[in-house]
């Protein structure tokens, strides 16, 4: 009797130019997933068809705004393939303008999108660069609104690499919930859905025996469980998701971003982190992303 065929899991990574889908692409080949880049989309369906000729079960596409023209029908695609059992998961990789526009630069890269002729001042390259990336992001919203999105703006290769193996390994079900603490001092992800300000509650930065720990540590979670301020942050938080995601998970929301800011990310939007994804876990598929510590552990 021959084995049983594998469903096949399709990831589908687009992004803003210069975000970092080569990094994506690279970490999905590190797990074994068969990988093109630039994929035209007129080719996708025929590309899947062979790949199931050829029982390929792990297969990772990068999609961009080269191919900008037939982009649109992309998500009836996607639609279609689920439709046939197969897993589809899209990550969209998203940076800041300013951050793009530095990208570009400091690599003499051209805009996919940029006009062909060149300019004799840097104020016409600067603002030429700027139009191409409004640009992009108008033609790619569709696709973003359908993904779960990572915003590479400030974390390094490593980290964005670590950010897809986790997405990667989360259970395909039809919500997944992301918990990311951050500090504001490094500006609020692109990505989150709703941003939490925690930084009114008590800061165990201030106590000389916690100020270099995390709210992973023990003591830190000590002192915070203690102060009624940061429980009813944590009380009103949950309450507030509870109550929305299963309208959200109804109108087909796939991913939901939830980013908890503090000073320093460190100790306040760590420890609700950790206590939300605790809370949500047993119904909800989720993830957890700690910006500000995974960014130290990469130096």
């Amino acid at each position: 009797m021959p084995p049983p065929v594998k469903k096949m899991h399709l990831v589908l990574i687009t992004g803003m130019s210069g975000s970092g889908k080569s990094v994506a692409l690279r970490a999905l080949e590190d797990l074994g997933f068969y990988c093109i880049d630039n994929l035209p989309p007129e080719l996708l369906m025929p590309l899947i068809k062979l790949e199931r000729t050829n029982q390929a079960d792990q297969l990772a596409i990068a999609m961009d705004v080269r191919s900008a023209a037939s982009l649109p029908q992309v998500p009836s695609q996607l639609a279609q393939l689920k439709t046939q059992g197969m897993q589809v998961d899209c990550l969209f990789l998203d940076a800041s303008t300013d951050t793009l526009m530095r990208r570009f630069s400091e690599t003499r890269r051209r805009h996919p999108l940029s006009k062909s002729e060149t300019h004799d001042h840097d104020h016409d390259q600067h603002r030429a660069l700027a139009e191409a990336i409004d640009l992009e992001r108008e033609l790619l919203s569709e696709l973003r609104d359908q993904a779960h999105v990572i915003d590479s703006s400030i974390i390094r290769p490593t980290q964005l690499q670590s950010y897809v193996k986790s997405f990667i390994d989360s259970p395909g079900d039809p919500l997944t919930l992301v918990f990311e603490s951050f500090a504001f001092k490094r500006g609020v992800p692109n990505d989150a859905d709703f941003v939490f300000d925690v930084r009114m509650l008590p800061n165990p930065h201030y106590e000389p025996g916690l100020r270099d720990l995390t709210g992973c540590d023990a003591p830190v979670v000590d002192f915070l469980q203690q102060q009624a301020d940061v429980q009813a942050m944590l009380t009103q938080i949950h309450a507030f998701l509870d109550h929305w995601l299963d309208a959200m998970a109804r109108n087909h929301r796939s991913y939901v971003t939830v980013a908890i800011g503090c000073t320093g990310g460190q100790h306040r939007s760590v420890y609700l982190v950790e206590q939300l994804n605790a809370l949500f876990a047993p119904r909800w598929s989720t993830l957890k992303r700690h910006r500000e510590i995974a960014a130290r552990q990469t130096y």
